[in-house]
């Protein structure tokens, strides 16, 4: 009887082992499901948002960081010059940088994104109230050690200020601040359904800034020029995104100047308009859409259906002049319109 009862016990034993190895088996076969950032699409946390504002004059290039950002804003500044405004969510590099002031049209922008962690060199004293009053963070450098924000001894001011991105993060966990992790603002990823037409380049002129938008098709996105130059980051990287978003909007004066006493112009994010997605060697005709500032901007074709982003990382170049194209036609020799 005693032996039964022990083959009995074996053979359980044996078999719910046996169980229990084809459900580890099973298990490592399915894979995992990945988390992908809702604002670039590419794989990636939803982490809190941090917005920093980077020089882009000449001299500031290259510049730390912006490889790893979800989301890159091109604003123009004073002098016609552009200014970048970084969003970053699934990674936050150790550094970024050159580091440079805030400008009206930031507040705009940012309040799609919820409460964020703002972090500038500056403000002019007018603009100073406003940042404060906003629904954001405010970590400008004027309030932070300058072991949080740097100066790199291998760059020329004013173009040297460098944050300590982790540091900076570190701080917000340590004194609790409230900064809301990634949302929707508006696009969404995926196959697009649209017609688009092949493009080899897109350029666009700011008054005193120029970027060109060139497509790699063994890297499956847009490389980047900035005046001409290759803009490249300062791991020598060439930045560019998987899609570039071409968005007319009005750049109006406003009551803001600079120190030198140039008036700092106003690019209107809330309302309509119309624009340009380029995604896969391709470009959209679009129309944008954001009711008011704190939801988000969605994109839609000429025929109402929604245009899709490719996951990866977005730029986006707010600007009231139309680009010039530079077509592929079918006998594959670029002709160059409007």
């Amino acid at each position: 009887m005693r032996f039964r009862i022990l083959i009995l016990t074996t053979l359980m034993v044996t078999v719910l082992s046996g169980c229990a190895t084809l459900t580890q088996t099973f298990t490592t076969l399915i894979p995992k499901a990945v988390e992908k950032n809702v604002l670039s699409g590419r794989e990636g946390v939803n982490g809190p948002v941090l917005v920093v504002k980077i020089d882009d004059t000449n001299n500031a290039h290259p510049q730390i960081g912006l490889e790893d950002a979800d989301v890159v804003y091109i604003e123009q500044v004073e002098g016609g010059l552009t200014r970048i405004a970084a969003v970053f969510s699934s990674v936050i590099p150790m550094r970024i940088g050159p580091v440079r002031s805030a400008r009206i049209s930031d507040i705009e922008i940012m309040s799609q994104y919820g409460r964020v962690a703002f972090a500038y060199s500056g403000a002019q004293r007018k603009l100073l109230p406003v940042i404060a009053a906003a629904n954001l963070q405010n970590l400008g450098a004027q309030a932070q050690p300058p072991s949080i924000y740097t100066t790199d001894p291998a760059r020329n001011q004013p173009f040297a200020m460098v944050l300590r991105a982790d540091l900076l993060m570190q701080k917000i966990i340590d004194k609790g601040y409230v900064i809301d992790s990634a949302r929707s603002v508006g696009w969404s990823f995926g196959d697009v359904k649209s017609q688009g037409v092949p493009i080899e380049r897109a350029v666009l002129h700011w008054p005193a800034a120029t970027y060109s938008a060139i497509w790699s098709a063994s890297e499956k996105r847009w490389h980047l020029t900035h005046n001409n130059e290759p803009d490249l980051s300062e791991t020598g990287k060439t930045l560019g995104p998987t899609t570039f978003v071409i968005q007319m909007v009005s750049i109006t004066p406003s009551i803001y100047s600079d120190k030198f006493g140039g008036n700092t112009p106003f690019s209107n994010t809330v309302g309509s308009g119309t624009g340009y997605i380029l995604r896969d060697g391709k470009s959209y005709t679009a129309m944008w859409n954001r009711p008011t500032a704190d939801v988000g901007t969605s994109w839609k074709a000429l025929d109402g259906t929604d245009i899709t982003f490719a996951p990866g990382q977005v730029w986006v170049a707010l600007i009231d002049t139309e680009p010039d194209f530079t077509l592929i036609t079918a006998s594959a020799k670029p002709s160059t319109t409007k």
